[in-house]
């Protein structure tokens, strides 16, 4: 026989091996975490400007069959923008929805004039669906401003949900 020392090996992993792959297993599933929701509000604020985009081709749309008119500028133009929303958006049983499900609709419309056009909105006028209007009006950033051009041009925003107002214009 021989004297040879029989070594035991053990199975297994040891206690600070199964702590690492669990902090590193943490770690990955925070970091999953924290950019899903980004991920979802840039997504939903993508969603929102073509949504915007889809307007304001259909605001081309009805120039174009109106001689050039927008749908109004008097007292009763939300009821007019609303009325456009419904003919020009949501044909066909089309939906013309905000991402989170509530329907736009045209809040407010403003006619810019040469000394002021933003209107100043409070923190809870911009909300879901909420779509503000300006007439003779183009975009500048995120801002509507006078278009000293003519009173056919429109400009619209729209709050995102991430970071800032998409401002389109026809």
């Amino acid at each position: 026989m021989s004297n040879h020392k029989i070594k035991h090996e053990r199975e297994g992993f040891t206690i600070i091996e199964v702590v690492l792959v669990l902090a590193i297993a943490g770690l990955i599933f925070l970091m999953v975490f924290v950019a899903l929701p980004a991920l979802q509000r840039s997504q939903r604020d993508t969603q929102r400007r073509d949504d915007m985009a889809r307007f304001s081709s259909q605001l081309t749309q009805y120039q174009s069959n109106n001689n050039g008119k927008v749908p109004s500028e008097d007292a009763d133009s939300t009821a007019k923008w609303n009325n456009f929303i419904s003919s020009y958006l949501r044909v066909a049983g089309d939906d013309y929805k905000d991402p989170n499900g509530v329907d736009y609709t045209v809040s407010k419309v403003v006619k810019c004039t040469s000394s002021a056009c933003n209107v100043a909105h409070g923190a809870n006028d911009y909300q879901e669906g909420k779509i503000y209007v300006y007439t003779n009006a183009t975009c500048s950033g995120e801002e509507a401003t006078y278009a000293a051009s003519g009173s056919r041009k429109v400009a619209f925003t729209y709050k995102l949900e991430g970071a800032g107002t998409y401002c389109g214009n026809n």
